[in-house]
C-alpha cells in the first residue's frame, strides 16, 4: 500500500524549498498504474516553470525513495481558480472570496451553501450569506468546499 502521508511530506519539502505552498496531493488509480497529482501555489500565482521545477525535483526524490509498487504518472499543477478548500488556513486565507460548501448533514434542510468566506474560528467556518446573514458550519460537517470563480 502506498503511504500518501509520506509522499505528501516529500512534496511539502520540495515545494517549500522553492518558496511554494503545497495545496494538496491526490493519488488515483490502481497499484500498477497510479496517477499522483500535486497541487502547488504561491501568492502571485503558479507558472509553468514552477510546475516543471517541482515535477523534476519531486520525481528525483520519488525515484530515490521509491514509494510505489508499480508505475506511476506524476502531474504537478496549480489548484485553479475554483480550488478546493480543505485546511482551516484555507478558510482564513481566502476571506472575502465567494465559496460553495456542501455539508454531510443538512442544516435546516439545506446541504449546499454559497456565500463569502468570513473566517474560521473554533473549528467552524464562517460564511456570509448576504441578506440571509452569517452561517457558521462545523468543519467536520463539510464534505466539499471550493472557491467560486467571479468574473
Amino acid at each position: 500500500m502506498v503511504d500518501l502521508e509520506r509522499i505528501r511530506a516529500m512534496a511539502e519539502r520540495v515545494a517549500t524549498s522553492e518558496g511554494l505552498t503545497l495545496v494538496d496531493v491526490e493519488l488515483k488509480g490502481g497499484r500498477s498504474n497510479s496517477l499522483l497529482r500535486v497541487f502547488i501555489d504561491k501568492p502571485v500565482g503558479v507558472s509553468h516553470a514552477d510546475c516543471q521545477l517541482v515535477s523534476e525535483q519531486l520525481s528525483a526524490v520519488l525515484d530515490v525513495e521509491d514509494p510505489f509498487l508499480g508505475k506511476y504518472t506524476l502531474e504537478v499543477s496549480s489548484p485553479g481558480l475554483d480550488r478546493k478548500l480543505s485546511k482551516p488556513s484555507d478558510f482564513t486565507y481566502f476571506v472575502g472570496r465567494r465559496a460553495r460548501l456542501v455539508v454531510r448533514e443538512a442544516i435546516e434542510n439545506q446541504r449546499v451553501f454559497e456565500g463569502r468566506l468570513a473566517g474560521f474560528e473554533n473549528g467552524r467556518v464562517r460564511l456570509d450569506l448576504g441578506e440571509r446573514g452569517l452561517q457558521e458550519l462545523d468543519l467536520t460537517n463539510i464534505r466539499k468546499a471550493q472557491l467560486v470563480v467571479e468574473l
